[in-house]
């Protein structure tokens, strides 16, 4: 089994590409050991020193660290993914995938419409290839309330990601949207 590594803009987390599907469809996000319990691969990478955060995509598992170099952490994270894809245990023992938030008044139903249906084809794609994922939360007064997840969670260009990429694209399209803001899920 080989095992691809990418960088991502935030120097605290590395894409792992297995070659295989992850979750297949949906996200999951683990931010500590204590929320690891639904995933035997989310365990098993919280057993290493280092590792703070593991985000699963379709194809991808995204770890952040705490601490060091990932010269020292990276060897001991592709050992212990190889480990779990080669003994056939389940990445997760239950399904738990993102689910986007709805939070918007009815009246706005047409607009929050087009706004979702931008993050889903044009947004979403572009930030899982930097091993994150971004999911609408909401929509109030002209503000689009996002959450960042994975890699793009405590990422320095997520400001800039949100405010200037995220936030022109959808206000291109969707005259109504006046800001972007990020939020916690």
């Amino acid at each position: 089994m080989f095992i691809q590594t990418e960088a991502t803009p935030n120097p605290a987390s590395l894409k792992f590409l297995p070659g295989r599907e992850v979750l297949g469809a949906g996200t999951a996000e683990f931010r500590n050991a204590a929320e690891a319990t639904d995933s035997p691969l989310a365990e098993r990478l919280f057993t290493l020193p280092s590792v703070g955060g593991v985000f699963l995509g379709a194809d991808f598992v995204t770890v952040t660290k705490t601490d060091g170099e990932w010269a020292h952490i990276k060897p001991a994270i592709l050992g212990a993914l190889m480990e779990h894809f080669m003994s056939g245990m389940p990445v997760m023992n239950r399904a738990q995938v993102s689910a986007t938030g709805d939070d918007f008044d009815e009246s706005d139903a047409e607009t929050v419409s087009i706004i979702k249906e931008l993050i889903e084809t044009r947004v979403r794609p572009a930030v899982a290839q930097d091993g994150g994922d971004i999911t609408f939360q909401g929509y109030r007064d002209g503000v689009v309330f996002l959450n960042m997840r994975g890699s793009c969670a405590g990422c320095p260009s997520s400001t800039a990601t949100l405010k200037h990429g995220i936030q022109n694209l959808l206000r291109h399209f969707v005259p109504e949207v006046r800001e972007i803001e990020q939020v916690e899920a």
